[in-house]
Order: C-alpha cells, then sequence, then structure tokens
C-alpha cells in the first residue's frame, strides 16, 4: 500500500534544536522553584508539554497536592513565552540538513507532508513562520498538541491530518520523530513505516529500544524508505 502522507516532528527532526527547547523547559520550572536536570528533560520533550510538566512535578514536587492545574497552566505559559521569542528572535533557526528538499520532492511526488508536535499550535506556527515553510509550498498539515483531545503518544494529531487529507488508511501513512514519544505515536496509530531519526534528543541505541521500522542519520533517506 502506497503512502499517501508523512508526519514529521518539528525540533530536532525537521528544525535544528541545540537544547534549545530543553533549555526553556528548564528555566521554566526553575523559575517555579524546581531545579531539573537537562538530561531528565530531554527524555520528555517530545509529550505535549502540560503532561510533561506534570511528569516533572511528580517527581520533583514531593507535596502532590501542590501539583495544580493552576501550577502546571504558570509553567507551561513562562515556557510557551520564552519558546515564541526564541524562535521569533534567534539567528539559529533553520531546517536540518535535507529537509526542505524532503519534502519538497515528497509533494511532487503527491504525498502529502504533515507537521505534529508536542508543542502548542501558538510555538508551531511561530516557527513555521520563520521558516516560510507554507510560502514554499512545503507542507499540507500543521497540528498542534492543544488542537486534540490528547497529544503524543496517542493517535489523534495524525488522525486529524488523516480526516483533513482525505486518508482513510493507516498503512499509508510514515511517521518521523526523534523521540520515545514519536514512536509511540507511529504504533499507537498502526502507521507503516515508523522512522526515527538521530538528528534530535536521543541516540541510535536510544531509539531502538522503541523497535521502528527504521532508523536513520539523514531525514532524505525517507525517499527511499517509502518507495520501498
Amino acid at each position: 500500500m502506497a503512502i499517501k502522507l508523512v508526519v514529521f516532528d518539528l525540533a530536532g527532526t525537521t528544525v535544528r534544536d541545540n537544547n534549545d527547547v530543553s533549555k526553556a523547559f528548564h528555566s521554566a520550572l526553575v523559575q517555579h522553584g524546581y531545579t531539573v536536570p537537562i538530561e531528565k528533560i530531554n527524555l520528555i520533550m517530545g509529550y505535549e508539554k502540560h503532561e510533561a510538566i506534570e511528569k516533572m512535578l511528580t517527581v520533583y514536587e514531593p507535596d502532590l497536592s501542590k501539583i495544580t492545574a493552576a501550577l502546571i497552566g504558570d509553567i507551561h505559559h513562562e515556557f510557551v513565552k520564552q519558546m515564541i521569542w526564541h524562535y521569533q528572535s534567534s539567528p539559529d533557526i533553520e531546517s536540518l540538513p535535507n529537509v526542505e528538499e524532503t519534502f519538497a520532492a515528497l509533494k511532487s511526488n503527491g504525498v502529502q507532508v504533515g507537521i505534529n508536535t508536542g508543542f502548542s499550535r501558538d510555538i508551531a506556527n511561530t516557527i513555521v513562520n520563520r521558516l516560510q515553510w507554507r510560502e514554499k509550498n512545503l507542507i499540507d498539515h500543521l497540528v498542534g498538541s492543544d488542537e486534540v483531545e490528547r497529544g503524543r503518544p496517542y493517535p489523534f494529531m495524525i488522525e486529524k491530518m488523516m480526516k483533513d487529507g482525505g486518508i482513510t488508511e493507516k498503512q499509508e501513512i510514515a511517521k518521523v520523530g526523534d523521540t520515545e514519544v514519536d514512536m509511540l505515536e507511529g504504533k499507537n496509530t498502526g502507521c507503516k513505516f515508523i522512522i526515527g531519526v538521530t538528528t534530535g534528543s536521543y541516540t541510535r541505541a536510544a531509539l531502538e529500544t522503541y523497535q521502528p521500522t527504521h532508523i536513520i542519520d539523514n531525514i532524505a533517506e525517507i525517499l527511499a524508505i517509502i518507495k520501498n
């Protein structure tokens, strides 16, 4: 069954990330009294960010009664503020090597290109606007984790793209990402290909733990995978 939609993650998969997302997450937590090691934050960066905050608080806040929706919301608000500023102003924001060429090649072959993310839609829009992916006609779908019932690893973001793109078979979809939660999202959706990339938070060995169908070092390798 031919692939009709390839769904990509953002930071670490298609957009260069010098640990900036984890640093902003760390800073937002510190401002509310929680010092969490960056390496612990890296492991949860693919999750919807309210959920990621709650995961960290359950480890670093001994009094669970303090973990309220208000606290999580305040930390998330600070994180969003820092991320939007970063993606609007940093000179280092760019697509990873071969990403735009791969998007263009997929679209020229009639394959839809989707972007989903653990970010809320406002951050995702900031990134896509900065890189001008819409103006370049490189993507068909963009879904933030706050636009569906639950973010990754649940399948709802991909299912939204399927509905919007008129795709009925999950075996016509490939999922591409750099973290555990990307791999789990692909599995939970039932994607034909679940492709881990080594350009982000996880090493090849770490990605192997989640048994993707493929692990690649260069995003352009996707073209050969879906062709076969």
